[in-house]
């Protein structure tokens, strides 16, 4: 009896059914499309970060950055004059340790002693500066760091400026990054967020040996390709693979082993940055306390504390998108069920005759409140079907249109620290800016959301109509007819 109730009043209230599910209908399609685009957000996010510090790191560990103005950072270059008017070419290299100032090698395996640590690695970030050039009757002589003839991709970095006393050049000034990389620990370190797209990876054997991976951007840029030769402070490294960047720019321009990288740098058994995997990513932040209380000098950086230093229009929207969003979604929500409710109760006061008429035939009030909320619920759950395609609709037209975002990383926030521990050497100093492609994936939990959205926005009309119908008395019906 109650079904076929049920299934006879809801056919000849179609238009009133009709309006209370698509009321429902629009605030639960805004909650997936706000859920589905936050998650979006968190994915882009994810990739950024992912980009800078490579994939499976959880936290990096650090020591201050060097001092403004210290000799590291102002490098000279001395070229012996020529006798002959005519000149004759030579070129220099300087290589310097970038970002930050060097630990201990032996930090490596303290850090990996911690309790909370899965595995731990160090890196090296060097910056190369070579200059090249005819010289006649002159010395030049390398200043600060300034304007000049910028190296390396896109003027990333500020390449060096130069002088020459008492004759004449002609110059070139060269800057690129490099990255000592431990070979043994494939898995860990920022070359895990590039893919070897052309030759091979380094293997666990090349400790020490005098091969290179390229990042595909400055191989491009210098004509490089697997089996190439690449010469650093006068080694010949052989390029056994070209790295393309997941994305964004890669961390470096040139990935090395680490014993060779501490000897170009000469710095034995040094590193500036170590790369930490924790066993649990719920772990992280207790792991980040328990090595900056028992390694001290050091400072250890999350992702999450990085995130904090994204700007530009992603961190912007993902802000829009966890407030504004979040809220518009609430307030939406809040308001179909009210309607929902006040329709309801309104469709039961123009039934008095009929429920009064059941009533007078021996219906209960409990079994009249029961048919209510039945009804109630079978809107919900219709205007839930209908939220979930119009949800599903609106977050495959996000994906499909794919809104470009853009992640500037530098300046506030973190200040250098961040950069070049994560980012890799040479980045420091300067704002990279990424183009992230925005996505609305749905999962399956949003869907169960909208579905239990739809039951409460039912069994809330119901409430209302339910205590309505409850209230009405047999009388009410020769009341009407009167």
């Amino acid at each position: 009896m109650f079904f076929t109730y049920l299934r006879r009043e809801l056919r000849r209230r179609r238009k009133a059914a009709l309006v209370v599910a698509s009321g429902l209908a629009l605030g639960i399609a805004l909650v997936i499309v706000v859920t589905s685009v936050s998650a979006g957000m968190g994915r882009a996010q994810d990739k950024v970060l992912q980009s800078l510090y490579g994939l499976g790191t959880d936290m990096t560990v650090t020591k201050a950055a060097a001092p403004a103005g210290s000799s590291s950072e102002r490098p000279r270059f001395r070229f012996d004059a020529q006798d002959d008017d005519a000149g004759g070419e030579q070129s220099s290299d300087r290589v310097m340790v970038q970002g930050f100032q060097t630990l201990a090698g032996s930090t490596v395996g303290e850090v990996d002693a911690q309790s909370g640590v899965a595995d731990a690695v160090g890196g090296l970030s060097l910056q190369v500066v070579k200059v090249s050039g005819a010289f006649t009757r002159g010395r030049f002589e390398q200043g600060e760091s300034g304007g000049g003839q910028g190296g390396g991709r896109g003027g990333a970095q500020p390449s060096p400026q130069g002088r020459v006393e008492g004759g004449g050049a002609d110059f070139d000034v060269n800057s690129y990054s490099v990255h000592g990389t431990d070979v043994t620990e494939p898995a860990l370190g920022p070359l895990t967020s590039s893919k070897i797209t052309s030759g091979r990876a380094f293997t666990t054997g090349e400790t020490n040996a005098k091969v290179a991976v390229a990042d595909a951007a400055y191989a491009k840029e210098k004509k490089l390709k697997a089996g190439s030769t690449v010469t650093v402070k006068s080694t010949k490294f052989k390029v056994v693979g070209i790295a393309t960047a997941d994305s964004g720019d890669a961390a470096a321009d040139l990935y090395i082993p680490l014993k060779r990288a501490q000897t170009l740098a000469d710095v034995k058994d040094k590193v500036t940055t170590i790369y930490v995997k924790a066993t649990d990513s719920q772990r992280i932040d207790s792991v980040k306390s328990e090595i900056g209380k028992n390694i001290p000098g050091t400072t250890v950086t999350t992702s999450a504390d990085l995130a904090d230093t994204v700007s530009g229009s992603l961190s912007t929207a993902s802000s829009l998108a966890a407030r504004v969003g979040t809220w518009l979604s609430v307030v939406v929500l809040v308001a179909a069920f009210l309607v929902a409710g006040l329709l309801t109760s309104s469709a039961v006061s123009r039934r008095v005759r009929e429920f009064g008429t059941l009533k007078a035939l021996g219906w209960t009030s409990g079994r009249v409140t029961r048919q209510v909320v039945g009804e109630a619920v079978v809107n919900g759950l219709v205007g839930g079907a209908l939220g979930i395609a119009l949800g599903l609709a609106g977050a495959y037209a996000v994906t499909a249109v794919s809104p470009t975002l853009q992640a500037q990383l530098g300046g506030g926030g973190g200040g250098e620290g961040f950069r070049g521990g994560f980012g890799g050497p040479g980045r420091a100093a300067a704002t990279k800016t990424l183009d992230v492609a925005l996505t609305a994936p749905v999962a399956l939990t949003t869907i169960a959301l909208a579905v239990g959205l739809a039951v409460a926005g039912g069994l809330i009309a119901g409430a209302f109509g339910g205590w309505r119908a409850s209230r009405l008395r047999p009388a009410d019906a020769l009341r009407r007819v009167e």
